[in-house]
């Protein structure tokens, strides 16, 4: 332990201090452990402490219900013609031949998955052409 031996402060280069206060952290936490592991009660009254936290965040936190879509579209299109805004789409080609999303060539048998990841975010459009092919289309809205 070298942290805190400066020669410009405190007691110029020693740092007994320091160590000695972080020993008597430490100390004091393995002693706190080693009374919560015989004392299972007192764990069982914080694990009840923390669920009771969970509920509160949980209640004051409201889900929003999602619909799940599905298309399989052979020709060309965007998936804001079926929902206006969706927070995640997946693609697959099942044709034989390529097709594109976003303007990308998607060949047989790839899949891609987008999603909006965060809260309240959300895509407003998605192109693919799946003319010539076929693509399972799979969407949250």
């Amino acid at each position: 332990m070298s942290l805190g031996n400066l020669k410009t402060e405190g007691n110029k280069g020693n740092n007994f201090p320091f160590q000695l206060k972080v020993l008597q952290g430490l100390q004091c936490t393995c002693d706190e452990l080693k009374a919560i592991g015989v004392d299972t009660a007192a764990i069982e009254a914080t694990l009840l402490d923390i669920e009771a936290t969970l509920q509160v965040v949980e209640t004051n936190t409201t889900g929003v219900a999602r619909i799940p879509g599905i298309i399989r579209p052979t020709s060309s299109g965007d998936v804001n013609t079926v929902a206006a805004t969706f927070y995640s789409v997946s693609v697959a080609n099942v044709g034989l031949a390529d097709g594109t999303v976003l303007g990308v060539q998607i060949k047989p048998g790839e899949i891609l998955n987008f999603s909006a990841d965060a809260l309240n975010n959300f895509f407003t459009s998605f192109a693919y052409d799946a003319t010539g092919t076929e693509f399972i289309i799979t969407y949250i809205s």
